[in-house]
């Protein structure tokens, strides 16, 4: 009987301390946004509405899935968004959802670096890009600025006058 509490209590210990949760992520608790810049200007732009999650062990972000509806898309232009829906960009018809998973997170120098697939236009390609992320009680935050080549997803338009790579600016604070 003895030797049955003892390999118990060995199991109990062996049981991590914190369980794994996830933090729900929204257009309002998440903001992508973006910078296409082209010679002599720039336009700015977003998207409104997406989901996800974020999956937090302890203080620890595990993966991260969101996914974005094309259709939500802005600029600092009413024409040019209305160009963004068109199938030499987004086509957000065919392609309604654009989609992040995570594949790692690990920490580096200065922060993580979080890998994973980003699929735009029925395309995917795998990703990696420097983040600031905090899970703390619950809440998890992260901040990362990096760049993509929109030729990798099917973005056609441009021929010299857009420049392909393209800034992404990423900023959650979900509870």
């Amino acid at each position: 009987m003895r030797s049955l509490f003892a390999a118990l209590a060995a199991v109990v210990f062996v049981l991590p301390s914190a369980a794994e949760s996830k933090v729900v992520l929204t257009g309002e608790n998440t903001k992508i946004t973006f910078v296409g810049t082209k010679p002599g200007g720039k336009h700015e732009g977003g998207f409104k509405k997406l989901t996800g999650a974020a999956v937090v062990d302890g203080d620890t972000v595990k993966k991260i899935e969101v996914v974005i509806e094309t259709d939500s898309i802005y600029s600092d232009n009413e024409k040019l968004t209305a160009h963004l829906k068109a199938p030499d960009f987004f086509g957000v018809k065919d392609n309604p959802k654009a989609k992040f998973v995570s594949t790692k997170i690990e920490k580096a120098d200065k922060g993580v670096t979080i890998t994973g697939d980003l699929t735009i236009n029925g395309k995917s390609k795998s990703i990696s890009f420097p983040a600031t992320v905090v899970a703390k009680d619950g809440s998890v935050k992260i901040t990362s600025t990096f760049s993509i080549d929109k030729r990798d997803y099917g973005m056609t338009y441009g021929g010299g006058k857009i420049d392909d790579a393209v800034a992404i600016t990423v900023s959650v604070d979900a509870k």
